[in-house]
């Protein structure tokens, strides 16, 4: 899962982003309303969460542009504009959450993770493939009914490679999905972290590498 938040406080930008990328999502910052809108434009979001009164592209300006086209990306606005008449219009506007300041993070996790499984369809609460069983909300991965201990982001390469079973996803594809548009095109994080996986999910091998194409559930 990828999210944007969207924030002009850096400070509560960066924290967020954070404690996401803790939970194993990959998340980006923009702090205004422009530079979101490039960042739609370039990388594949899940979620936005989105302040209303940023500068640049006001955030109200830049929900309608999201909904209006054609990116299957949810709305979470985040924003100290909570009373019931603010709510309303947020969601007129086409936001499909809405969370006021001061807001427990605990909360946030579990909606973004709400609205992800929603966008483009749900998703099963229990990720099935190749004898694996990966629970993203408790955060738990079986092989045939044996607990398996993965790191955040091993889980969250899972999950990648479970969603998009039996078809490949390159390096690049687990790049934009996992990590944050600070990765290095050109580190082998991904395949470090597939090697860690591979030896943790023992034989016979789950995950198999083809050539310029990538990796996959088997």
């Amino acid at each position: 899962m990828r999210v944007l938040v969207v924030e002009d406080a850096h400070r509560l930008a960066d924290d967020i982003a954070e404690g996401l990328r803790d939970q194993g999502i990959g998340a980006d910052v923009a702090y205004d309303g422009k530079d979101a809108s490039f960042k739609l434009d370039v990388y594949p979001y899940d979620v936005v969460i989105l302040d209303r009164d940023i500068p640049g592209i006001h955030g109200d300006a830049l929900c309608e542009m999201i909904t209006k086209s054609e990116k299957q990306v949810m709305v979470l606005m985040l924003t100290a504009s909570g009373a019931p008449g603010d709510r309303v219009s947020g969601l007129e506007l086409g936001a499909d959450d809405y969370i006021a300041k001061p807001f427990h993070f605990p909360e946030l996790v579990l909606r973004v993770r709400a609205l992800a499984r929603r966008a483009p369809a749900p998703q099963p609460h229990i990720l099935r493939a190749g004898g694996i069983e990966l629970d993203p909300r408790a955060r738990t991965t079986t092989r045939d009914g044996h607990s398996i201990d993965l790191s955040v982001k091993e889980m969250a390469v899972m999950e990648a490679l479970i969603e998009a079973s039996p078809a490949y996803l390159s390096a690049e594809d687990l790049l934009d999905k996992v990590w944050d548009e600070m990765a290095d095109p050109f580190t082998k994080t991904v395949q470090v972290t597939i090697s860690r996986l591979r030896r943790k999910l023992g034989d016979p091998p789950v995950i198999e590498t083809l050539p310029r194409a990538g990796y996959r559930i088997i």
